[in-house]
């Protein structure tokens, strides 16, 4: 078997793991965000703020676009000077925390994506969203790390091979944008 059809096939069997039932409590929670016009928000760090930034214009424009209902949705990854200036001027694991406390209210969707589930800044920014209320999602890999457990709705990818958790999560964000693409 060469390198890219193992890739293939351990992929698809990373895939047959992701629970159904659980991606689609995620789709309840954001039909139920947007029916209740609250805001969402979503972050990650490195391979994961791509896939939030990714997710977040799929359900801006896509899910959204020519649509009576829209999505409040913004990834907290893509205000890099906000990004920058706190990393530089007060530290890195504040970054999503503090956007999180300009924005978030009680009732909010938050969804954090974290491939090891133990990135500083992502956890104080699921921590701080679950301690005023907002609804929790989180996206891991391996075992969860300490992200997991804090999430209302943890969708575990249990696989330590990084690409393929983001494989895996990118996945997960299209079924749930397609969802509302097509129909729902």
């Amino acid at each position: 078997m060469t390198f890219t059809e193992e890739y293939k096939a351990e992929l698809f069997k990373v895939l047959d793991t992701v629970n159904p039932q659980l991606v689609s409590r995620a789709i309840d929670l954001f039909r139920e965000a947007r029916e209740d016009g609250r805001r969402i928000f979503v972050c990650g760090n490195g391979g994961s703020a791509s896939t939030a930034s990714h997710f977040a214009c799929d359900m801006v424009k896509g899910a959204s676009y020519n649509r009576p209902q829209r999505f409040r949705i913004l990834a907290l990854t893509d205000s890099l000077p906000t990004l920058t200036a706190y990393a530089n001027d007060v530290s890195y694991d504040c970054v999503f925390v503090e956007q999180l406390k300009n924005f978030a209210q009680p009732g909010d969707l938050f969804m954090a994506i974290s491939g090891s589930g133990n990135s500083p800044s992502v956890v104080r920014a699921m921590e701080y969203a679950a301690s005023i209320g907002c609804r929790t999602i989180a996206l891991t890999g391996t075992d969860g790390g300490k992200l997991g457990p804090l999430a209302q709705l943890n969708i575990l990818v249990p696989t330590p091979h990084m690409g393929r958790i983001e494989d895996a999560h990118m996945v997960i964000c299209h079924m749930i944008g397609y969802y509302f693409m097509e129909g729902g």
